[in-house]
């Protein structure tokens, strides 16, 4: 039965000339998309991982790379025999080890056919070889935050699977976050292979709707009940702030119904520090119902010559 020929340089996506470092930053690209710890159970990535790895594991030895260039796409056709055991040339580096090989892939040959018959492959007798150390894959979840959450900042616990075990991560959110805005955990991502570091951790934002209270940029919006006389004739009302206590709000005399009136500093921290936005109060007179018979003496008074 034939051995279908392999084209290595398609499968890395780089030119028969490429330089050995082009195949490096090809090969570090493409493995870090389709590593295992980046797509757990997903079958095909677990293939084009497999592939990427052979076809590194020939062009970025000199030696395998010279021999796959001579024979060439017509291989099958000239009888090509099994060849003996090779030495290896120094190698910058590899995907990963004989072992992780082995957890990816079972003690079968991760290698091709193709592979087996031109370099020499033996199963699960591999040569120990130096491992690469691949930084691990980035990983992004969601979390939800209330508006007094994204004021304060937080600490959200996530609980990440790492091959077959559970692995916790405190991440800060720091005061100020806005909606959509991403938090980046360094180092708590994917774990790399051959020993590389874990990649990074990235939280995404989404911030729950407040019951009474709009967020506008850092400033932050408030509709405020203030009864009618304190509105004609000014004087004083409670406005809820994000801080968990009401402060005072001063209403001058002849306030219209909608106005705004500003409170400095009450709003959202500006993220990474250096002060706050700004709250504004939203007035929204409330008149006195049931009405009196003094108010509505007064009501009366106030109604323009010819107005009945």
């Amino acid at each position: 039965m034939s051995t279908k020929y392999k084209d290595y340089y398609s499968t890395l996506g780089v030119s028969k000339g490429a330089t050995q470092k082009e195949v490096k930053a090809a090969f570090r690209k493409l493995a870090r998309k389709y590593h295992p710890d980046v797509n757990p159970g997903d079958d095909k990535a677990l293939e084009k991982f497999k592939e990427i790895n052979e076809a590194h594991e020939v062009l970025a030895d000199p030696e395998k790379r010279k021999r796959y260039d001579d024979i060439g796409p017509g291989f099958d056709q000239m009888g090509y025999p099994p060849p003996g055991p090779q030495q290896r040339g120094p190698v910058d580096y590899r995907t990963v080890s004989p072992d992780e090989l082995e957890d990816m892939f079972g003690t079968s040959s991760p290698f091709s056919d193709f592979f087996n018959t031109v370099f020499g492959g033996n199963g699960g007798g591999r040569r120990r070889q130096p491992a690469m150390a691949i930084r691990g894959g980035d990983i992004e979840g969601a979390v939800e935050l209330t508006l007094e959450e994204a004021y304060n900042g937080t600490v959200r616990t996530l609980e990440l699977q790492e091959r077959g075990t559970v692995r916790r991560v405190e991440v800060r959110i720091p005061p100020g976050i806005g909606d959509g805005a991403r938090v980046r955990a360094a180092g708590q991502g994917g774990r790399g292979g051959g020993g590389g570091g874990h990649g990074d951790l990235y939280i995404r934002v989404s911030l729950l709707p407040h019951p009474t209270i709009t967020r506008d940029g850092d400033d932050i919006r408030v509709r405020v009940a203030v009864p009618l006389h304190v509105a004609l004739l000014g004087g004083s009302v409670e406005v809820p702030t994000l801080r968990g206590r009401a402060v005072a709000l001063t209403v001058p005399s002849d306030t219209q119904n909608g106005a705004r009136l500003r409170l400095r500093g009450l709003g959202m921290p500006h993220l990474g520090g250096g002060g706050s936005g700004d709250l504004y109060a939203e007035v929204d007179v409330r008149l006195p119902v049931p009405l009196s018979n003094e108010a509505r003496a007064a009501a009366k008074a106030l109604q323009p010559p010819g107005s009945d």
